[in-house]
C-alpha cells in the first residue's frame, strides 16, 4: 500500500524535511537545525509544529522517518517522538539517530564504516541492518573532531593567537564583521557556540591552497581518522563512506588520507537525503 510518508534528516545547524506523498510527489524544504541536547523541549515543539501548519496542513501522514543529531537518550528520542505523534496522529513514528540515517542513505544494505562530518562528527561500523559505535560521541565541548566544530575553533585560535597571515586576518575579519571580544561575548553568552564555531570553517573552503589552510584541514581530519576509525579493525576491511557539509567540502582531503592509510574511500554526500529517499521509496 503506498503511503505518505514524511522523511527528517536534522543535524545540530540544518534540518532536511521531505514529504512524499502516495502517488510519489516530493516536496522538500528546510529549517535550521534540531538537537534535544542543546534545545529545551518546547522550543523543539514550536518548530516543529510550525513546520506541519506550513508544510503539511492538508496531509495525513502514515509514516515519519526522522533522523536526528542529540537523539541518544530514550529521554530525548521520547520527547521528539511525542511531538511529531501530536502532529501525525496515525503515522507510525521512528524515530533515530542521524548515524542511522547516514547508514541507510549510504549503504542500504552493505557493510560499511559511516562517518558523519557536518557540524559534530560521529562514526560507526554498520553491518547492513544495524550498527556498532566505534567511540561514545562527546559533543562539541569535548569530541567532535574534524567537524565544522572543530575546524572552526582552529581558526579562531589562528586568528586571536594571529598565527595566521595578513591575507587570512584579513579575511577572517571581512567574513565574520566582528572583532575578537565580540566573538566571545557571542561565543560563550548566547545559544548554539557549535554553529557559530563552524561558521569559521567557510573561511578554509574560501581560501584552499594556503599552506595554512590545508595544514588546518588535514590535521583537523587526521585525528579524527587516529582517533576514531583507526582504531575500528572494519576500517581495513570495508568502505569508508562520510556524509556531511564538512566531508563533501573537503572531500579531496580524505581521498588523499584514505590512500596514504591504504584504506578504501567510499560514497561522500552532502546530505543523507537523497539517499534516504531512495532507501524509504
Amino acid at each position: 500500500m503506498k503511503k505518505n510518508i514524511l522523511i527528517v534528516d536534522s543535524g545540530s545547524t540544518k534540518t532536511d524535511w521531505c514529504f512524499i506523498n502516495k502517488e510519489g510527489k516530493i516536496k522538500q524544504f528546510k529549517t535550521v537545525g534540531i538537537n534535544p541536547n542543546l534545545m529545551d523541549a518546547k522550543s523543539i515543539e514550536v518548530l516543529i509544529n510550525q513546520c506541519f501548519q506550513k508544510h503539511l496542513k492538508n496531509h495525513t501522514l502514515q509514516a515519519v522517518h526522522y533522523y536526528g543529531a542529540g537523539i541518544g537518550t530514550s529521554q530525548n528520542k521520547r520527547m521528539v517522538s511525542s511531538v511529531f505523534k501530536k502532529n501525525a496522529p496515525k503515522a507510525n513514528i521512528e524515530v533515530l539517530s542521524d548515524i542511522v540515517g547516514a547508514a541507510r542513505s549510504l549503504c542500504k544494505d552493505k557493510k560499511g564504516v559511516v562517518c558523519i562530518l557536518g557540524t559534530g562528527s560521529n562514526a560507526v561500523f554498520y553491518n547492513g541492518k544495524t550498527f556498532t559505535s566505534i567511540h561514545s560521541s562527546l559533543g562539541y565541548i569535548a569530541g567532535d573532531e574534524g567537524s565544522g566544530n572543530d575546524l572552526g575553533r582552529r581558526v579562531l585560535q589562528h586568528y586571536a593567537y594571529k598565527t595566521f597571515d595578513k591575507p587570512l586576518l584579513d579575511a577572517f575579519e571581512e567574513m565574520v564583521g566582528m572583532d575578537l571580544p565580540s566573538i566571545i561575548t557571542k561565543l560563550y553568552k548566547e545559544p548554539f557556540p557549535n554553529r557559530l564555531l563552524a561558521s569559521f570553517a567557510k573561511l578554509l573552503a574560501h581560501n584552499r591552497g594556503h599552506f595554512m589552510v590545508e595544514n588546518i584541514l588535514e590535521d583537523s581530519f587526521t585525528v579524527f581518522f587516529q582517533q576514531h576509525l583507526l582504531k575500528c579493525r572494519q576500517t581495513w576491511q570495508y568502505p569508508i563512506y562520510f556524509t556531511g557539509s564538512i566531508s563533501f567540502a573537503f572531500k579531496d582531503v580524505l581521498l588523499q588520507i584514505c590512500n596514504h592509510l591504504g584504506l578504501t574511500l567510499g560514497d561522500v554526500s552532502a546530505s543523507p537525503m537523497k539517499g534516504l529517499i531512495a532507501y524509504h521509496s
